[in-house]
């Protein structure tokens, strides 16, 4: 007697390809009237705000790029003051034609803003603008760019030129 064969009901296809990709920005702030306002952006056609951040070129180190990203996608120039964290998560796109699952790692990093307009950002934001720290929390799109601008305000706090106005 034959052994009948067995079928699975999730069939294991091919396996994506995996590609780390690296990624870095931060969180660009300014002291204003109102108190600490941040640098937001929004992209996309569904407008979702977020921290400006984008993909490390080669020959770049996390912090040369969360800086130049900074000025491309939220027009201001600023001053690295220190890492805030790194995050990581994994989502399936496209590399090519292929389709990838992609192992994606965020360096944020805390900017002191220097000089420049929201205004001047580049063709791939919607719109840049400062807004109060407390707004950016309810403002922003993902939840890990929440919990960095959280630990931005603590990191914020114990700069000794902001101590009185945090």
């Amino acid at each position: 007697m034959t052994k009948p064969q067995q079928l699975s009901l999730f069939p294991q296809g091919p396996k994506l390809p995996v590609v780390n990709q690296v990624s870095s920005g931060g969180v660009a702030f300014r002291i204003g009237a109102a108190g600490v306002e941040v640098a937001l952006i929004s992209v996309d056609p569904e407008e979702r705000w977020q921290l400006p951040k984008g993909l490390v070129d080669a020959g770049e180190t996390p912090e040369i790029t969360a800086v130049r990203e900074v000025r491309e996608e939220a027009g201001i120039e600023t001053e690295l003051l220190q890492k805030i964290e790194t995050i990581d998560y994994w989502y399936v796109g496209d590399q090519g034609r292929q389709r990838v699952r992609f192992h994606k790692f965020v360096h944020f990093f805390l900017l002191r803003y220097i000089a420049g307009q929201v205004s001047d950002h580049d063709r791939e934001v919607n719109e840049a603008r400062w807004v109060p720290a407390e707004q950016a929390k309810e403002l922003l799109t993902f939840k890990s760019e929440r919990q960095a601008l959280e630990k931005a305000t603590e990191l914020m706090k114990a700069l000794p030129s902001h101590r009185g106005s945090l």
